[in-house]
């Protein structure tokens, strides 16, 4: 067992399952590392089974596959009856009716602050004027005073009223704002490429690779890439997909052929999110990539503007999850001076809940550099509008 890939692991777990036929199957985020024939194998055995399924995963076509979802939150699980289509559907109303809300909590601060301001204003008036009447009428000093004291206490209450009230409308739309989505809290900003679209990138002439003096490609490569473009690169486990990048990055040498290369600033994003440094502090990670010398506050706010508060700022970048990793360099790629020219993301949603491939994609398709993808996540290559495919 320990000789197979993750494709070939999960053709047997599957095949075990079909001999044993058990009465309930848990499936914890089974189609991670599988390839799209594997994908395949699995999802037909999702439809074809008879035995009842809990599962655990954020491939989306998977999660449309079955009856209902359960969502789990520090407020408890609340399950909805239907797929993960119809769950969405769902949340979006929800999220509607929430942003209404905090609509209007926000509105109703507004006019509580008014209202405050207008009334201390004309107890004020009042207090003047009644002051200048009694100072006309000659009213004793001592009598002054304990009219002025009373005016005092007046206004104090008046402005304890008003600030309970502000405070309460106050405390009610910041838990409103909390149970925002993380993805409505954040705001992206990336820099355009210095190269013009269209400008040719790469180009690849009768291009192979061989491992003890095998080709690794039965047909010799023949391609380019140009700015601006946004491409899959797809193939079974083992088709050569890791070896193409490092040849396009430089980090290796082809056997055969020739690959051409323009002069650009690319990042290759792996799925551990490796360019981080463990042995540094999230805002030291993020001083890293600040190479147009940016204030200390203003990198603090970019930290914020992805989720990263005070607390987290002396955090260790070990003690980050998979969204918290991605968040971070998403974070460093808009503190650096310039956008890269390219992007290079290999499997970039296997360790990310869907929450934080929402993210992903709001913010890749925020990025208007050459994207080049490997991915078996369907749903995600469709929602950042890949426009053409490699296949190896």
């Amino acid at each position: 067992m320990e000789t197979l890939s993750g494709g070939q692991k999960t053709k047997v777990f599957l095949a075990g399952i079909s001999i044993h036929q058990p009465e309930l199957i848990l499936l914890d985020e089974p189609s991670n590392h599988l390839d799209l024939a594997s994908r395949q194998l699995l999802y037909d055995f999702i439809q074809s089974t008879k035995s009842s399924l809990m599962v655990v995963s954020h491939d989306r076509k998977l999660l449309n596959l079955l009856d209902s979802v359960c969502e789990l939150s520090k407020q408890g699980i609340k399950m909805y009856g239907g797929n993960y289509d119809f769950y969405k559907e769902l949340k979006q109303i929800e999220n509607n009716a929430l942003s209404q809300d905090i609509e209007g909590k926000e509105k109703a601060l507004r006019k509580a602050r008014e209202k405050e301001r207008e009334t201390l204003e004309r107890q004020q008036k009042l207090d003047n004027r009644g002051r200048s009447k009694q100072e006309k009428a000659g009213v004793a000093r001592i009598m002054m005073n304990t009219l002025r004291n009373n005016a005092e206490n007046s206004t104090s209450k008046l402005k304890t009223v008003h600030a309970e009230k502000i405070g309460g409308i106050a405390q009610d739309l910041q838990e409103l704002r909390a149970s925002l989505p993380d993805l409505d809290k954040m705001k992206f900003g990336f820099d355009p490429s210095a190269l013009h679209k269209g400008k040719i990138l790469f180009t690849a002439a009768d291009l192979n690779f061989s491992y003890h003096t095998q080709p690794l490609w039965n047909d010799n490569l023949n391609f380019q890439i140009r700015t601006s473009e946004r491409i899959a690169l797809k193939g079974q486990n083992g088709s050569g997909k890791t070896t193409l990048i490092q040849l396009l990055l430089g980090n290796a040498v082809p056997q055969t052929g020739t690959i051409y290369r323009a002069e650009n600033k690319a990042v290759y994003i792996d799925q551990d999110y490796s360019l981080l440094d463990n042995q540094l502090k999230v805002y030291e990670q993020a001083q890293r990539f600040n190479s147009s010398a940016l204030q200390e506050h203003e990198i603090k706010i970019r930290l914020s503007r992805f989720l990263f508060t005070k607390n987290d700022w002396d955090k260790s970048c070990t003690a980050l999850s998979g969204g918290e990793r991605m968040r971070l360099l998403l974070c460093c790629l808009t503190i650096n001076s310039q956008a890269p020219d390219l992007i290079i993301l290999d499997e970039p949603t296997n360790n990310l809940d869907v929450q934080n491939i929402e993210i992903l994609t709001t913010a890749i398709n925020e990025y208007k550099g050459t994207l080049l993808v490997v991915s078996h996540d369907a749903t995600f290559l469709e929602q950042i509008n890949i426009e053409r495919t490699l296949e190896l």
